[in-house]
């Protein structure tokens, strides 16, 4: 309860040295970062305690702690994470995404030992990673100015709301101090182990450090959003190629759609007519069904298919159509030679 209280509190006066630097920003500071002064400063104790104290214990704990062990840390608090993940996607409304992150609960809890194992994502589940600053967002909330809390690190004014939020409601703070405590330290060292790599990549590619996880940052949570409202879209309309008004009863009595290729009527009915006009009789007929049929089967090949997968519907006919027409070409020369 004590360390609650001090991390909001620390929230609370850094907001407050936020509100009130206000009048220091410079005239060359960016539009959706007018506390920059006040965030590099916070940046910069954020960077000196984590290089001094976060990182050697980092690795130091990879270092004693064998892989599999580490894993298996990682995966029993992103089970526990799944819980808020599940609740924000309620709230968008995003049945399936809640779905698969209910479904991931129970299968972690259960047959992954209390989450130990991550028996979900090789299940074929993904990991939808919510909170409540993305939910805000996604209904329209706009994120504000930009922020560095003191330890939380980069944030803004709707995603640090959010931030207190998801701490009001974690479940681990409904567990006793005397086991809550080393687990929110377990968790962090274990987050910070998992990003060691990161920290490596930003030293050498970051020639300003702060302007980099500033733009990555909003970045990064504008993308999110974009994702989240963009999987409430309806699905595009390609419509039915067998819907002819009349309640797709155009293909008999049967209901069906008409899926029937239009090259084999065609080739059909021009070799009807050839035969007919050199008077050779049945023979004719079958010989020009035959090679358009042979034409337009020849015809349904990879194209089609390729066709069919990209847009989701019925294989296009204009390979078939094409065959076809060739097919038919070939046939009066065929049934003129009759005897």
């Amino acid at each position: 309860m004590k360390k609650k209280r001090a991390a909001l509190t620390m929230a609370a006066a850094s907001l407050t040295l936020l509100a009130t630097s206000g009048c220091a920003t410079g005239p060359d500071r960016k539009p959706g970062d007018p506390f920059e002064p006040a965030n590099r400063a916070i940046f910069k104790f954020n960077d000196a305690l984590d290089t001094h104290i976060a990182q050697p214990i980092a690795k130091g704990y990879q270092k004693v702690t064998p892989q599999p062990l580490r894993q298996a840390i990682t995966n029993f608090f992103s089970n526990i994470g799944d819980v808020s993940n599940f609740a924000n996607d309620v709230l968008q409304l995003k049945v399936t995404d809640a779905t698969e992150d209910l479904m991931r609960i129970a299968m972690n809890s259960t047959f992954g030992l209390g989450g130990l194992i991550d028996f979900a994502t090789a299940a074929g589940l993904p990991k939808h990673h919510q909170d409540f600053g993305l939910t805000m967002g996604h209904y329209g909330v706009p994120a504000g100015p930009y922020l560095v809390l003191p330890l939380f690190g980069p944030s803004s004014v709707r995603d640090g709301i959010g931030m207190g939020v998801e701490t009001k409601f974690n479940i681990l703070n409904y567990i006793e101090p005397a086991v809550r405590n080393p687990m929110y330290v377990t968790q962090f060292v274990s987050a910070r182990a998992d990003l060691l790599g990161a920290t490596d990549l930003l030293q050498q590619a970051a020639l300003d450090k702060y302007s980099f996880v500033r733009d990555a940052y909003r970045q990064q949570r504008q993308s999110m959003i974009r994702g989240s409202q963009s999987n409430n879209a309806p699905l595009p309309d390609y419509g039915d190629p067998g819907d002819t008004g009349d309640g797709g009863k155009s293909n008999g009595e049967n209901g069906l759609p008409n899926y029937e290729d239009p090259g084999e009527s065609s080739g059909a009915a021009s070799g009807a007519a050839a035969s007919g006009a050199t008077a050779t009789g049945t023979s004719g007929t079958s010989a020009a069904t035959g090679t358009a049929g042979a034409g337009a089967a020849g015809g349904a090949g990879p194209g089609a298919a390729a066709a069919a997968g990209t847009a989701g519907v019925p294989a296009a006919s204009a390979p078939r159509g094409a065959s076809a027409a060739k097919a038919t070409q070939a046939v009066p020369a065929s049934a003129a030679s009759a005897p």
